[in-house]
């Protein structure tokens, strides 16, 4: 298909008018045709978003994405007088609803697009709404099922041979993949964060176009979803608050702090309970680990140390990423010349003696925090996170969110010379 036919949409999932009006200010100098006002935005701002994205932009094509599943006339009439020009029903909408919204539509010259979204028998649930009359189909995979690794694609290309009307395509399109929307057939592609939490949303919007015009992949360090294989590459970029934000405000392992804080810790652990003072389980414990493993050691919280210099020369032999413990280590000056990876309560010179008590990859709890052997291990100058290892993917991938949100703000404060409270509009949101 040629570029020429292919449109480039916005979302602008925001919840402050005034953070979409700039993205979308940017995204159309890039070269972005249609602005899509996100349903965050809808619920945050109401109709008046669309009035106010109608007053900047009076002849852009503006989709308002109602995701409308019941009362089809009011809510294609609210968004049609607003000024939008098309209108988002739900696919699983009951065939009743996409009536109404297509004859509403007819009646307030909107567009309506059907978005199917997780929906079961897809191809009987297009049929209905094409009988139904919608001008558009989209195929989306939710940004909460993208953090878990789904794409749009598995379906799209199915979708675009046997569909009779124009098909979109939303759901972590990159400049990496719009290639693959392009290719399958998609005639629309929606593109949300990766220019929405673009630093630069011109250049971001205008790569877009690049690579839809070019057929070519432009490659991009964010904005794409992590799978399981690449965990650990995205662990590095982000910190251990992006970790913490991105699973909700999790709790990190507190009390424990680095030997050199200025290297970071990223493993998956090699558990290890043992008595204060014997160092017998923990050594042993190196020749069980594997290259990346981080071991960490639950040695009661206390001394006698469990760890030293030539454990440390062991750890590095087997090419380990890092050590925990709970409990205390020494001959930390050689530990720093290493640069090898320590995070521990307590440090002293008094070693114990090797005895042999305790267990090798046990659960853990420490400082209230359970540790499994091979979750994921996190540690940099802020602190300690533990994720369990059945729920990295999606850890990385909303730390991943949280970090490229950050940026756009970061940027957004700078090239405003404003401050964060003003940039997110805090007063607005605080909880009353």
């Amino acid at each position: 298909m040629s570029e020429k036919h292919t449109i480039i949409q916005v979302a602008l999932d925001f919840v402050d008018i005034h953070r979409a009006i700039k993205v979308a200010s940017e995204a159309i100098e890039g070269g972005a045709d249609w602005l899509e006002i996100g349903t965050p935005l809808i619920k945050s701002e109401g109709m008046n978003a669309i009035r106010r994205l109608r007053e900047i932009f009076p002849d852009t094509m503006l989709v308002a994405d109602m995701k409308t599943m019941d009362a089809g006339r009011v809510e294609m009439e609210m968004a049609a007088k607003a000024g939008a020009n098309i209108a988002v029903v739900m696919g699983n909408a009951p065939g009743a609803t996409i009536r109404e919204c297509v004859l509403a539509g007819k009646n307030y010259g909107i567009k309506v697009c059907a978005d199917f979204m997780d929906t079961d028998a897809i191809d009987e649930r297009i049929g209905i709404v094409e009988k139904c009359g919608v001008d558009y189909i989209s195929i989306h995979t939710a940004i909460d099922d993208q953090m878990s690794g789904k794409t749009p694609f598995n379906v799209l290309r199915h979708i675009c041979e046997n569909a009779h009307t124009p098909v979109a395509v939303a759901g972590g399109i990159n400049s990496e993949n719009v290639v693959d929307a392009i290719n399958a057939g998609a005639q629309i592609v929606i593109v949300g964060g990766y220019i929405s939490k673009s630093e630069n949303a011109r250049d971001a919007a205008n790569n877009i176009r690049q690579a839809v015009k070019e057929n070519r992949r432009i490659q991009t360090g964010f904005f794409k979803r992590v799978t399981r294989e690449d965990v650990r590459n995205a662990f590095m970029k982000l910190s251990t608050a992006n970790i913490s934000d991105g699973r909700h405000r999790a709790k990190s392992i507190v009390g424990l702090y680095p030997v050199n804080p200025s290297i970071k810790l990223i493993g998956t652990a090699v558990t290890v309970r043992t008595y204060p003072g014997d160092w017998a389980k923990p050594v042993e414990a190196i020749d069980i680990a594997k290259e990346g493993d981080v071991i960490v050691i639950d040695a009661g919280g206390t001394g006698p140390a469990v760890w030293g210099e030539l454990a440390t020369h062991s750890a590095i032999q087997k090419k380990l990423s890092g050590l925990v413990v709970y409990g205390a280590v020494r001959d930390t000056a050689e530990m720093k010349q290493l640069n090898f990876p320590v995070y521990t309560k307590l440090v002293m010179p008094d070693a114990g003696e090797p005895k042999g008590l305790g267990e090798i990859n046990v659960p853990l709890n420490i400082s209230g925090i359970q540790i499994m052997p091979g979750d994921w291990i996190i540690g940099d100058e802020d602190g300690l996170m533990a994720v369990p290892q059945a729920e990295s993917e999606i850890s990385v991938n909303y730390g991943m969110d949280c970090l490229e949100k950050e940026n756009r703000i970061r940027k957004e404060i700078l090239s405003e010379k404003s401050s964060l409270g003003r940039v997110t509009d805090l007063l607005k949101w605080e909880k009353k």
